[in-house]
């Protein structure tokens, strides 16, 4: 048997055991794209909020509206307005003027940047809940609503002869709920409404990015001195109506974790071996190798 008829046998051998191995690959490519179409469908399906909402055929039942209470270390604007100008600098806190912000404007309504403000001072409630407003002196407001504060304060202003006609109006002033993670613009947001809502939220913060996990938005809210956590599905509708964060506190921290997208792109070529996209490449580089050596 000569050399050339030994090498050609080999060459023969070894080309059969090519073949077996590329027909033993072969279904794994097609596996493999299979897994990758099925992930980019399931990815899809987790884009969209509110899946289990039909127009005109769906009616969910809201949550009912929890108003934001005073705490301490809120701090509140008062104003009270009267035909008698002089009672109403006696009640009123003096018009300042001054710098707001330490930081370029982010444009969102928590970090203002730098700009003049003109307007009155604040009523900040001490750790015994109270404020000490002048004349009526020290009132307590923790647990009470901006209607409830106005309220009270008119009545005592009229109660005690000080002030025949008093419109008495309160505000917010440095309550604010923070939005983190995979949105548009991570930062606080001022709230200047009683019943401001996670979707608020995550409207001024310029929704989620497309690498936000819709099923599982965490709010973080601290109750009775400790850290509660719960979750919101933005998939439906019925879970987020009825979600008892809903309705957002002073405080509360919004948190949209990152899917397997954005995990994934955390490595440092965005594969590894438990992705899909990984199989996929090491499986079309065998076949490739395979159609090369044939050809």
């Amino acid at each position: 048997m000569t050399n050339e008829y030994r090498l050609k046998i080999t060459t023969m051998n070894i080309k059969k055991a090519i073949r077996r191995i590329s027909a033993a690959f072969r279904p794994l490519a097609v596996f493999a794209g299979g897994l990758l179409f099925l992930a980019s469908c399931s990815a899809t399906k987790e884009i969209a909020y509110f899946q289990d909402l039909r127009p005109g055929e769906t009616e969910l039942s809201i949550t009912d509206p929890v108003e934001i209470t005073l705490r301490p270390k809120d701090k509140i604007s008062i104003l009270v307005n009267s035909r008698d100008p002089l009672l109403e600098d006696l009640f009123n806190l003096p018009i300042v003027s001054r710098q707001l912000g330490l930081t370029p404007t982010t444009g969102n309504s928590a970090t203002t940047g730098y700009r003049s403000n003109h307007g009155i001072a604040g009523y900040t409630v001490d750790a015994e809940g109270q404020i000490d407003f002048p004349v009526l002196g020290k009132i307590k407001v923790e647990g009470m609503t901006r209607e409830e504060v106005a309220a009270f304060i008119k009545k005592e202003l009229v109660g005690n002869n000080l002030v025949k006609d008093p419109v008495v109006t309160v505000e917010f002033m440095n309550l604010t709920v923070s939005v983190m993670g995979e949105v548009a613009h991570p930062g606080q947001y001022s709230i200047d409404k009683d019943n401001v809502t996670v979707l608020d939220a995550l409207s001024m913060a310029g929704d989620l990015t497309i690498y936000g996990k819709r099923e599982k938005v965490l709010v973080l809210r601290q109750e009775n001195g400790k850290q509660r956590i719960y979750g919101i599905n933005l998939c439906s509708g019925e879970h987020i109506y009825s979600s008892p964060v809903y309705y957002l506190q002073q405080g509360d921290v919004v948190y949209v974790e990152p899917n397997s997208v954005r995990a994934r792109q955390s490595t440092v070529n965005g594969n590894n071996i438990r992705s899909t996209s990984f199989w996929v490449s090491i499986a079309s580089l065998l076949t490739s190798v395979c159609i090369l050596i044939f050809n």
